[in-house]
């Protein structure tokens, strides 16, 4: 039987220790950020600043390996993400959380606007910036509510609801960021974004008019089954996609949300780790393609941003949480939950940065920006009031 890695081994054996180096070292910091409660996705951002072919500590060379799996992390955020709601979901909370929806994308994508057009820079990096700043990060929320236990808290199922909300307007945004990313121009983009409304729009109506039992192909009993099936169909509807001009990032998604009940449960199970593995190292590709010389140039603007950001993250909270006066520190917990950007951001930072126009501080703006967030919004969350409620007196019978 030949022995399929002696071919090439000398190349396969280095991209190997490369590889399996930097997965351990992941490995280690996400045990030390999980120490701490924090989110690991900023010393994921750091180790790609400091570990790749031009960080100051080069121990990965072979990018082009690492970027095939990061390319697998963006679909499977996606893939997860639509495996969280149902359609019904979907169209509940729209009808439910769209007074906050809209108050939370025009304040949180204004200051990246805002930057980007007095900076002078293209649409695409314009657009870019104003998503950059506009979407939370699901993960982090999720990982602060677990480490806060603050699952019950009346705040929290608002916070989620934005959280929805945002990634239905991913759903359109990143095909509009695509196109002009590839040179397609405003047109190019309008037609995207209604092929894309109208796709999610079938999607949406065939996963509401189809009951959950003609999954009969799925058999949520045979788990690694369904493991395959699910990764191998979103991967290759994911590329399909692409060859034909679509949002990839979007195809997952909807691939994700055909699938509901028992079998969209024990998908989220199965494929959980291999969504931890490949975000990971799409993390760290993003911090190989940031240009690190850039970053003490874009400091201080980032931390502008971010000041101005987590302040309309509150404002957004302000509003979801108005009727809520009976839990004291409601609007300040919700705020902290919204603050932290992270994995999204970086996606379209990543999308942003294929284009030739883009500037190249885009990418070391960006991965400062999610960086900063990604820290305070935690902080923020540790020194938020303890949920209480607040004991209202009632009114004395004369």
């Amino acid at each position: 039987m030949p022995d399929l890695l002696a071919v090439g081994s000398a190349d396969l054996g280095s991209t190997l220790l490369e590889f399996g180096l930097l997965v351990l070292g992941l490995g280690i910091l996400a045990r030390i950020a999980g120490a701490f409660g924090f989110s690991a996705v900023p010393l994921f951002l750091l180790a790609g600043l400091l570990f790749g072919e031009d960080g100051p500590v080069p121990i990965v060379n072979d990018e082009e390996f690492v970027g095939v799996v990061a390319e697998l992390g963006a679909i499977m955020l996606l893939l997860m993400l639509g495996l969280e709601y149902s359609a019904r979901d979907l169209v509940f909370t729209v009808r439910k959380q769209w007074l906050g929806g809209l108050v939370d994308v025009i304040l949180n994508s204004l200051p990246g606007v805002a930057l980007g057009l007095l900076l002078g820079w293209p649409p695409v990096a314009v657009v870019a910036l104003g998503g950059i700043t506009y979407i939370s990060s699901s993960g982090i929320v999720a990982q602060v509510v677990r480490d806060l236990k603050w699952r019950r808290n009346p705040e929290t199922s608002r916070v989620v609801g934005i959280l929805v909300v945002e990634d239905i307007v991913m759903a359109p945004y990143l095909p509009v960021l695509t196109a002009l990313a590839t040179g397609a121009g405003v047109l190019g983009g309008l037609i995207s974004v209604s092929v894309a409304l109208g796709v999610v729009g079938l999607v949406i109506l065939v996963a509401l008019r189809r009951g959950e039992s003609e999954q009969s192909l799925l058999d949520p009993k045979h788990p690694l089954s369904l493991l395959l099936s699910v990764f191998g169909a979103a991967v290759a509807i994911a590329g399909f996609a692409s060859l034909t001009g679509f949002s990839s990032a979007v195809a997952a998604f909807l691939v994700g949300l055909l699938l509901t009940g028992e079998v969209a449960n024990v998908a989220r199970a199965t494929l959980a780790p291999l969504r931890d593995l490949f975000a990971a190292a799409f993390f760290v590709f993003f911090g190989f393609i940031t240009p690190i010389e850039q970053i003490p140039g874009v400091f201080w603007l980032a931390l502008l941003l971010t000041a101005v950001s987590v302040a309309t993250k509150y404002a957004t909270a302000a509003v979801i949480t108005r009727d809520l006066g009976v839990y004291p520190g409601s609007t300040r917990r919700a705020g902290a939950l919204l603050a932290a950007r992270g994995e999204f951001n970086v996606v379209v930072a990543g999308i942003a940065a294929t284009s030739v126009v883009a500037p190249p501080q885009l990418s070391a703006l960006a991965a400062t920006f999610v960086l900063l967030t990604a820290i305070v919004g935690p902080v923020l969350a540790r020194f938020s009031p303890h949920p209480t409620r607040r004991i209202v007196p009632r009114a004395s019978v004369p």
